[in-house]
């Protein structure tokens, strides 16, 4: 049996598009020291390859974080392997909020130096002493009072379509980057109660326990993330004080948790939420592109990636390196929206 995908992604597509079956979409992670991570890998590629699983599924010497789907009628199943290793025991599950089965087409883990790139010395502070956890419902009804900060852990086209209110949402591509905002904006607040979130939960266990490295007092984190908050506020029958859609690192892209939309189409301005990816193959960025904008610059962030896109050209590595910057890229559409509104005045 061979521990890796062979066919070709077209293929898997189709096949996926041709199920009969429903499927649901799922993500779990804990912080686990693992004596042979590559063992493990190979053993949950056997177990979950069989059983028809999807999904990215991330394991390192400190544990596991997968986002996958399993097919319904494998359920069962699927829950009497994670029985085979204490990694899973007790382990919460999470649901997604919105799912139509098609998260993922194939099965892909792989092994990592880390679950999450900190580009921290671990070493450094004590990772296991993290903030205190709280129930979606708690956290719901902490938003909005008196010296309480709300603290967005997520990259910023994470939380440009979708956040909690009032929260802080720093402008940074990465995790590491993140941290560094996050401890600088909130250097004079460290007596305040801290509310950090991100999608699972994952990122603000790392998050969480360097802050109180740092010195803050009062470190909290919703326990399970967006996914388990947007259940338990459902359940509960309060209305969601989170707007917008949660970013997924799926097919799917996200998926509404109040029905809101907040953000805009980086190229006309118009009302948008919907994220893809340059069809340029020198590009590839993540950006917000409404249909009419799709249509317009043929699927790709600027007029200079569709010209390329439709004449076979491309850029060498180091020139698709500067381009693909996110920031380089919001900042050069400031630059095209402000000569539009000259034009338009």
């Amino acid at each position: 049996m061979h521990l890796y995908n062979r066919i070709n992604k077209e293929e898997l597509k189709q096949r996926l598009a041709e199920e009969t079956f429903q499927r649901k979409t799922i993500s779990l992670y804990r912080y686990f020291i693992l004596d042979d991570p590559q063992a493990f890998r190979d053993e949950l590629f056997r177990d979950w390859f069989t059983l028809d699983c999807f999904g990215r599924i991330y394991i390192a010497r400190e544990g596991i974080n997968a986002q996958m789907s399993v097919p319904e009628h494998n359920w069962e199943a699927f829950l009497e392997t994670l029985k085979k290793y204490e990694i899973f025991r007790e382990i919460p599950i999470k649901y997604a909020i919105e799912d139509d089965g098609k998260s993922f087409y194939k099965l892909t883990i792989k092994v990592r130096p880390k679950l999450v790139a900190d580009g921290l010395d671990d070493n450094a502070y004590d990772v296991t002493n993290v903030g205190t956890h709280l129930s979606g419902v708690d956290f719901h009804n902490y938003i909005g009072q008196e010296n309480t900060v709300v603290v967005d852990m997520r990259n910023y086209y994470e939380s440009e379509i979708g956040h909690f209110e009032g929260a802080i949402c720093p402008e940074a591509d990465t995790f590491r980057e993140e941290l560094e905002i996050v401890t600088d904006l909130l250097e004079d607040q460290k007596d305040k109660k801290i509310l950090l979130y991100c999608t699972g939960g994952i990122r603000c266990e790392k998050a969480s326990a360097y802050l109180k490295h740092q010195g803050f007092s009062d470190v909290n984190q919703l326990h399970g993330g967006i996914l388990e908050y947007a259940r338990q506020v459902k359940a509960a029958g309060l209305e969601s004080k989170f707007l917008g859609k949660n970013f997924v690192f799926d097919e799917r892209l996200g998926e509404s948790v109040n029905g809101q939309i907040i953000s805009r189409c980086h190229q006309c301005g118009a009302t948008c939420d919907t994220h893809t990816n340059c069809a340029n193959d020198g590009c590839h960025i993540l950006f917000i592109q409404c249909p009419e904008c799709a249509v317009k610059y043929h699927g790709c962030c600027t007029p200079e990636c569709a010209h390329e896109k439709e004449n076979g050209t491309g850029r060498s590595a180091k020139d698709r390196i500067v381009f693909g910057n996110s920031r380089k890229y919001r900042k050069s559409l400031s630059l095209i929206r402000t000569e539009q509104l000259k034009v338009a005045e």
